[in-house]
C-alpha cells in the first residue's frame, strides 16, 4: 500500500518496522529507508497513549528528518498522550474528526483536525444505494 501511495504521489518513502509484545508496548523500532534532509510524515490508523508514535518521531529526527508531522485516522489520546506530543518533535498531529479533539486541542497546539463528514456521508449513502464505495478512493466529494 505504501508503495503504491508513494508512486502515486511521486514521492519515496520509507518505514518503520514495529515489533509488539503487548498491547501498547513496542518491543523493537526499526527505520527502512533514508528520511535524512527529508520532511517525514509518519502515517497511522491511530494513536491511542502516543508512546509509539513519539518513539518514531524520534527515531526519525534521529535519522536526520528535517521536520516530522503524523497523519491519524483516529486519534485516541488517552493518558499521557498530550504531554508526549506535546514534548514530541512533532510539526503538527493531524486528525480526522471521528472523535472529538477540541478539549484536546485546547491543551495541545500541535494537534489539527481534517472534517471527514461529507466523505462518511457519501460512503453511507453509496453502501445504502448499492454504489461503488471504492470510486471514493479517487473522487472525493469536497
Amino acid at each position: 500500500r505504501v508503495t503504491s501511495i508513494a508512486d502515486r504521489l511521486n514521492v519515496d518513502f520509507a518505514l518503520i518496522h514495529k515489533e509488539r509484545k503487548k498491547a501498547n508496548e513496542v518491543d523493537r523500532m526499526v527505520l527502512v529507508g533514508d528520511v535524512k534532509d527529508r520532511v517525514a510524515i509518519l502515517v497511522d490508523d491511530m494513536a491511542d497513549t502516543c508512546g509509539t508514535i513519539c518513539h518514531a518521531a524520534d527515531k526519525l529526527v534521529s535519522a536526520g528528518a528535517t521536520k516530522v508531522y503524523a497523519i491519524l485516522t483516529h486519534g485516541i489520546f488517552s493518558g499521557p498522550a498530550i504531554s508526549r506530543i506535546n514534548n514530541a518533535a512533532f510539526e503538527a498531529v493531524v486528525v480526522t474528526n471521528t472523535i472529538p479533539q477540541e478539549e484536546k486541542m485546547k491543551h495541545c497546539p500541535k494537534i489539527q483536525f481534517i472534517d471527514i463528514s461529507m466523505i462518511l456521508a457519501e460512503a453511507i449513502r453509496r453502501t445504502h444505494n448499492g454504489e461503488s464505495v471504492s470510486y471514493l478512493f479517487s473522487h472525493v466529494p469536497l
